[in-house]
């Protein structure tokens, strides 16, 4: 029997997230975005589907990257307007027990130390069912929203990443022993100040003293995903993500990546199955074929060519509205995210994209089409081609989550490809069987444990101070 898939609902807290136009649809409630309500609605669906996790996409800015403005991304809501995802997924704790709940937040939004207190209260409220999706934002103005001139390039971006986690890691992994808890009501002893350190960490962009305020958690570090595709992005998540969200276009550029992804991971002393590879599709389902084509053509009435055009400008920094279609992609300097031009190339090597070629492929990527027979042998040729995973995407919400459900996923479970009952334990237990809740000893983040037990004691140091 084949490993089973992992699938994640794959959503974003706002109107129109991937398939822009659909939001005028009359059946689904993406205008209902600010409703708790319908996201309550969607992680119950999820969970009664046996999905293992939300995973909510954000950003945190809007740039003029379309037809030299930004009017339209607000005439068709294109990513905005965007509430938290981080808030959402705290409310939603309570609605769902073992639904696996991922956020995405920038390294720019927020300081390390009060990022990685607010993980490790997620981590306690939901026992330990949270992920964390690490991006490195690709937005001039979401770098203007919090006090820089612009975004810094790439893959300086990349090295400011590794040292917000090299800071978070010391928080969640070194600032307590697995012992310094104590919880003795009789001796009044609540925590054992010995196994309690602080981190002094130095680094070019942060200076973090600590202690961590917030006691280890069940997973103490969340699950991390990454999605970078650049040759940077891809190095980073070898190194430290447990999943990378993907968008190949065909499972042969599916099977071009994860080998080459996976021979990094070998190279920074990981193993194979240390990190997951979560393919973006979306489903068109229908009881015939021919019913599921018509299903398909009727949708994409509602798409705006428009809209995702939008989309990819932002991604790229490149304003594909001012282009001509024609125009090879190649000929462009692009400074913004390279994967969807990565992803094209995988799928088509030897061919020049256009950007004609980018829109299309866009408005088309990781669609299936079919009856649930149809789909669940699609699904186990990318398998075989090397994902592990699928980031489920809405043409409607709740509807496309629950066709899926309801038709394709007793389809899979019954192959095997699909979950028919959650295991035990945290998130991180349930998607790599067999391992604890905490990160194996490959994972960078493992050589802080213990490492500040050296440390001297805060009276020590204030004395020593002031002698000198």
């Amino acid at each position: 029997m084949s490993k089973r898939l992992i699938f994640n609902g794959f959503s974003m807290n706002c109107v129109s997230h991937v398939f822009h136009g659909m939001w005028r649809h009359p059946d689904t409630k993406q205008t209902e975005f600010n409703e708790l309500a319908t996201w309550v609605e969607l992680v119950k669906l999820l969970e009664r589907g046996k999905f293992d996790a939300l995973f909510m996409a954000d950003v945190i800015g809007v740039d003029p990257s379309y037809e030299g403005g930004w009017d339209r991304y607000i005439e068709e809501a294109v990513q905005i307007p965007i509430n938290d995802s981080s808030t959402l997924i705290a409310a939603l704790i309570g609605a769902t027990e073992q639904l696996g709940l991922n956020f995405t937040s920038s390294i720019l939004q927020d300081h390390p130390f009060s990022f990685a207190r607010r993980v490790s209260t997620l981590d306690h409220l939901s026992g330990g069912r949270i992920g964390w999706n690490i991006v490195t934002s690709v937005s001039h103005n979401a770098a203007q929203n919090f006090g820089f001139d612009r975004i810094v390039a790439h893959d300086e971006r990349y090295k400011w990443a590794h040292e917000y986690l090299d800071v978070v890691y010391k928080l969640w992994e070194g600032s307590w022993d697995d012992d310094a808890l104590v919880v003795d009501k009789l001796r009044g002893l609540y925590a054992n100040p010995s196994g309690v350190h602080r981190i002094r960490h130095e680094g070019k962009r942060y200076r973090v003293l600590g202690p961590h305020l917030t006691t280890p958690s069940p997973q103490r570090v969340p699950v991390l995903y990454q999605a970078g595709a650049s040759t940077a992005g891809r190095a980073f998540a070898a190194a430290h993500a447990e999943g990378t969200f993907i968008a190949s276009q065909s499972p042969a550029g599916a099977q071009r990546l994860t080998q080459q992804v996976r021979e990094k991971v070998r190279g920074f002393g990981r193993h194979d199955d240390d990190l997951l590879f979560i393919q973006g599709m979306s489903f068109v389902v229908g009881s015939t074929e021919e019913e599921a084509r018509r299903l398909a053509r009727e949708q994409d009435e509602y798409i705006s060519l428009d809209g995702l055009a939008a989309h990819i400008s932002r991604d790229l920094g490149v304003d594909l509205g001012l282009l001509d279609p024609d125009r090879p992609v190649d000929d462009l300097k692009i400074e913004g995210v390279q994967g969807l031009v990565r992803f094209f190339e995988d799928a088509n090597p030897g061919v020049r994209p256009t950007v004609r070629n980018l829109i299309s492929a866009y408005s088309q990527s990781g669609r299936i089409v079919g009856t649930p027979e149809s789909i669940a042998d699609q699904l186990e040729e990318w398998q075989r081609a090397g994902i592990d995973g699928v980031n489920v995407m809405y043409h409607r919400t709740p509807h496309s989550f629950a066709r899926f459900i309801e038709h394709v996923t007793p389809v899979l479970q019954r192959r095997g490809l699909a979950q028919s009952e959650y295991a035990p334990g945290t998130l991180r237990e349930k998607l790599f069987a067999g391992r604890g809740p905490r990160l194996n000893g490959r994972h960078p983040a493992a050589r802080y444990r213990g490492a500040f037990r050296d440390e001297p004691a805060p009276a020590a140091i204030e004395a020593a101070q002031a002698e000198s």
